[in-house]
């Protein structure tokens, strides 16, 4: 994950945190809002986790990868979400070197985690909706859970690999009270295709052919309601419709996610031809961890089944006997 490189004898200028400008009270609002943002984002994540899991009527290929979705968003607002506010209103690093290097190698590690998810979703949905028939034969729980794993393997390694072989990595912090790392011109590139470039495209060109597709079923969905036809078309026509409907929510999704991540690697571009202020990174920063707090409100807005398992949960049934086999699916 490309950083923006900084002019370390510029930063070591303000060799120690600046004053607030701001009054106690706002302060201390600052503080009570970033506490509720953290919460909803854990809480709503957990929720996502908890009714996949639980639920076996909800253990579908799809929903593995939502859930593996709701785990690195969980992660993030657990995590990341709480020091970037805080470092943020201070504006200043206040945790030390130590954190420093955790705090950025969980942030990477969990973004790109997030990025590959949405690429995974776009990949998913166009197979379910390009030859449902064949993806309901051969794209298995199982095989998802392997996909996910294997996601999760090879990011891991490649951002141990950027840290071991970037040079800059260990001298995160340029001054007492910073907390930045640069990569050198190999890993900008590395990493840029890697992280941006690559799954970006896959969701373009996926999701691309999934609204096509999408588009061509509405069409055979209206001629099929045009005639009267057995009991095998409108088994087939509800499965169109179902395909399109989880296609159009998890395109929000996706929508939403490069909404929030794009200002990023922008600034990111841009860093290597004009010097980016400090607040300027810190809040593309905050919009990527924002995107953890809106996906279980998309999932609660548009999803039947999430707003069952949610009173289901609050309301312990979840305990009972059996409750597995609730059918929250309508």
């Amino acid at each position: 994950m490309n950083l923006t490189e900084f002019n370390q004898s510029d930063r070591c200028e303000h060799f120690s945190c600046p004053e607030r400008s701001v009054s106690p009270a706002v302060y201390i609002l600052l503080y009570v809002c970033s506490a509720a943002v953290v919460l909803l984002t854990v809480c709503g994540n957990l929720l996502v986790i908890i009714s996949v899991l639980h639920f076996k009527q909800l253990h579908t290929p799809t929903n593995m990868l939502v859930l593996s979705l709701a785990v690195s968003d969980f992660f993030i607002g657990a995590f990341v979400m709480l020091p970037m506010f805080i470092w943020t209103i201070e504006s200043c690093w206040i945790f030390g070197k130590g954190f420093c290097i955790s705090f950025w190698f969980i942030a990477s590690f969990i973004t790109i985690i997030s990025i590959y998810n949405i690429a995974l979703i776009a990949v998913d949905r166009y197979l379910a909706l390009s030859n449902p028939f064949l993806y309901m034969n051969r794209v298995s729980v199982r095989i998802t859970c392997i996909v996910i794993v294997l996601d999760w393997c090879v990011v891991g390694v490649y951002i141990l690999a950027l840290m071991h072989y970037n040079g800059n990595f260990m001298n995160l912090i340029l001054c007492p009270e910073d907390c930045f790392f640069a990569l050198n011109e190999v890993w900008s590139v590395i990493d840029l295709v890697f992280s941006f470039i690559f799954p970006l495209s896959v969701i373009i060109i996926f999701y691309t052919r999934v609204f096509v597709i999408a588009k061509k079923h509405a069409t055979a969905i209206r001629e099929l309601n045009n005639h009267t036809r057995p009991k095998t078309q409108k088994i087939t026509s509800h499965s169109m419709k179902s395909e399109r409907k989880a296609a159009k929510v998890l395109g929000i999704l996706v929508s939403v996610f490069l909404m929030c991540l794009l200002p990023y690697f922008i600034c990111s571009l841009i860093g290597y031809v004009i010097e980016i202020q400090l607040e300027s990174i810190q809040k593309v920063m905050i919009m990527i961890c924002l995107n953890s707090t809106i996906n279980p409100v998309i999932y609660a807005l548009f999803y039947p089944w999430f707003r069952r398992c949610i009173k289901l949960i609050i309301t312990l049934q979840i305990f009972q006997t059996d409750s597995a086999l609730i059918k929250v699916l309508s």
